[in-house]
């Protein structure tokens, strides 16, 4: 009875749930089935236990670094600290950030970090011993560096987390030129990007709003073009979802309802972001917001009418209980695997057009392949190229008075003059490659008659990685 249970949680673990995406795509590839079973398993898996002295105790700290795949260095992922972190998840968030990169052109393979600690009760000083041991044990084994493996922030962590990753390797590595490279996420001060914050919500938008403009798709389900005036449900507001309902709201779509651990707030006339941020600032929590109403099953708010579901939080949130309730035309998977395989089915079958997570959060990883290349090359991005472009403006801006004989307003003169910042660079750089990534998934979709986003994602994910195989001339 025991071993059935096992092989049955085996089936439903969340590893076990990417393994079967990853077999639907195989079914419209021609590959060798040895290279397949290559591309799906992990290459290194580290699993370390270490002692902290935390006050007057001696702690042993669980912790992992997976580096997914090889096909391409460095390996890329995050970091989260959980009381919830496990090998298998943290392999399942490696293989995502692997199909994540090839799908977005990000030439890093994929890894994932986790430490088991919860940060919300152990002091800021705890938190900094546990940081900087976990990455001397990292530096140890190799697990870490410029073009090795690269972490950044997840689930838990932030810039500070990162500050004390580069600042730890390189007080034991101080002869790499390329020290800063060594992790990405860092505030802007220790070699950051602007932009990188926002980065993964505003990936989100970009990707919702590029489906909205296609005619044939929003026909499909039968909304009008566009994002005005669609009515939005988020999950989670967490650092993606708070980014990505802002975008959103000032986008003019109708942010209907938002969802926390502890319940939810609804108004059909839609909520005001800035100000439920503020209400959740001032008292701790989104509920008893004074323009919306309560729902104390936050679970309850994923099923309200709505055009566009966008969970933002934890995996497998909707499932095979669940998914026959949701009422949304359009699922956007901010989150990593919130839809298990069984409420794909279910939705598929609806019409539901779902975008996949191994593309719609790449946003992310994408600013933070600007970030390292900002560090290796060791030149703010704009440097070179702000004031060349705003003396050719202004000589553009010249002639164009003196051929119409009309003087251009100051206001105007300002935003016309204005050279790129980094922070603009970066979100065109961004915008494309969220625009960019959306049509190949969508344009394998239609040629190969594939039904959904995600098993189209995936064979193009597949197609890279194996073009890169051969590209090193390690398989025939």
């Amino acid at each position: 009875m025991l071993k059935k249970n096992r092989i049955k949680s085996e089936k439903n673990s969340f590893f076990n749930c990417i393994e079967r995406n990853f077999d639907k795509a195989t079914k419209f590839l021609s590959i060798e089935k040895g290279l397949l079973e290559q591309i799906k398993a992990c290459n290194a898996v580290y699993r370390m236990h270490f002692p902290v002295k935390l006050g007057k105790e001696i702690k042993v700290i669980e912790a992992y670094r997976v580096q997914h795949s090889h096909h391409k260095l460095p390996c890329k992922g995050g970091i989260r600290y959980s009381i919830k972190v496990n090998q298998d998840e943290v392999m399942t968030l490696a293989a995502l950030m692997t199909y994540k990169c090839a799908i977005v052109d990000v030439p890093f393979g994929g890894a994932k970090g986790g430490i088991k600690i919860d940060p919300q009760t152990i002091s800021t000083e705890a938190i900094e011993k546990i940081t900087r041991r976990y990455t001397s044990e990292l530096i140890k084994k190799n697990f870490i560096g410029p073009g090795i493996d690269v972490p950044a922030p997840d689930y838990g962590t932030g810039e500070r987390e990162m500050s004390w990753i580069f600042d730890t390797f390189l007080s034991i590595r101080p002869e790499d030129v390329d020290a800063l490279a060594c992790v990405t996420g860092k505030p802007v001060s220790q070699g950051g990007v602007r932009g990188r914050k926002e980065a993964t919500g505003l990936g989100v938008f970009y990707g919702i709003r590029e489906l909205c403009k296609m005619k044939e798709d929003m026909l499909s389900v039968g909304l009008d073009i566009g994002l005005i005036g669609k009515k939005i449900i988020i999950q989670g507001l967490g650092n993606v979802g708070y980014y990505a309902a802002s975008f959103f709201h000032n986008a003019g779509a109708i942010i209907v309802a938002l969802a926390e651990r502890e319940g939810a707030i609804y108004n059909k006339k839609g909520l005001n972001v800035s100000k439920v941020i503020l209400h959740l600032k001032n008292t701790g929590s989104i509920l008893n917001f004074p323009e919306a109403i309560n729902i104390e099953n936050t679970e309850k708010a994923l099923e309200l009418e709505c055009d566009i579901l966008i969970p933002a939080a934890l995996e497998n949130v909707i499932n095979k209980k669940n998914a026959e309730k949701i009422k949304a035309k359009i699922i956007g998977e901010a989150a990593n695997g919130p839809i298990t395989p069984e409420a794909d089915e279910i939705l598929e079958k609806k019409g539901v057009i779902i975008i996949p997570d191994i593309y719609l959060n790449a946003g992310g990883v994408t600013v933070s392949y600007f970030e390292w290349l900002k560090n290796l090359s060791h030149v703010r991005h704009g440097r070179m190229e702000k004031r060349f472009s705003e003396n050719m403006n202004s000589e553009l801006l010249q002639i164009i008075e003196t051929v119409c004989k009309k003087k251009i307003s100051p206001e105007d003169k300002r935003t016309i003059l204005r050279g790129p910042r980094e922070i603009d660079l970066v979100r065109s750089g961004l915008e494309d490659t969220m625009i960019s990534g959306f049509h190949k998934i969508r344009d394998i979709k239609i040629s190969s008659k594939i039904k959904n986003m995600r098993t189209a994602a995936f064979v193009l994910a597949i197609n890279k990685i194996v073009d890169s195989y051969e590209k090193l001339g390690i398989f025939p």
